[in-house]
């Protein structure tokens, strides 16, 4: 089996994983996010009571980014385990 660019996975996972939070800070700063998760809860037959806090851009921003170097950690930290363990 081929050895996974270690890098390439990582930046691979953190631009997935900061692109769909990026998707949730553009649905919050719309408004659409409390009706998406609702209607998810729905499919899923249950019903909380939960808010969605007002967009603020710092917030959002932070969220982005801790979430790519958390998916970037998560990538290369699983490619490193798959070249250790395919020898």
């Amino acid at each position: 089996m081929q050895e996974i660019n270690k890098n390439s996975a990582g930046l691979a996972v953190g631009l997935f994983f900061g692109l769909a939070h990026l998707v949730w800070a553009i649905l919050v700063a719309i408004n659409l996010a409390k009706p998406l998760v609702d209607w998810i809860l729905h499919l899923h037959f249950i019903e909380l009571s939960l808010a969605i806090q007002p967009f603020q851009a710092s917030t959002a921003l932070f969220l982005v980014i801790v979430t790519f170097v958390v998916g970037y950690i998560f990538g290369w930290v699983v490619a490193a385990l798959w070249n250790t363990l395919k020898k």
